[in-house]
């Protein structure tokens, strides 16, 4: 497989799990994900978590669909993992049980996973230009 097949694969991955997660937030997960919404966020935690969820299908959405604009798309979700970081640290913090992580180990080691994903969008859309 080329690298540019690996990149589109990686890419349509990346946008599937978004709106998995997007449909989670709005469906079956509220309550898990609210376990991730810091308290100095100046909206309610369910209103937060319903946004976001939105946010993530729409996002989702546009990296399975980029073609032409997939390198500022990637940007984009990029952005949006490094903007929602601050939740994962809340929840270490916290000491909040969500999606099995309730030890301090589990929601320490989650902390390496959001870096993951930020390279994970840039790198599966990056242009050769």
């Amino acid at each position: 497989m080329n690298e540019e097949k690996v990149k589109t694969t990686a890419k349509i991955l990346l946008g599937a799990g978004l709106i998995f997660a997007g449909i989670g937030h709005l469906t079956y997960a509220r309550k898990e994900f609210q376990a991730q919404v810091p308290d100095w966020v100046p909206l309610e935690k369910d209103d937060t978590v319903l946004y976001s969820g939105i946010a993530e299908i729409a996002l989702g959405s546009a990296l399975v669909l980029a073609k032409e604009n997939k390198a500022f798309v990637g940007k984009i979700a990029a952005t949006f993992f490094t903007c929602v970081f601050p939740g994962n640290i809340a929840q270490f913090i916290d000491k909040r049980n969500a999606f099995g992580l309730n030890t301090n180990k589990k929601r320490f080691l989650r902390l390496f996973f959001q870096p993951a994903l930020v390279y994970w969008a840039l790198k599966s859309t990056k242009t050769k230009h």
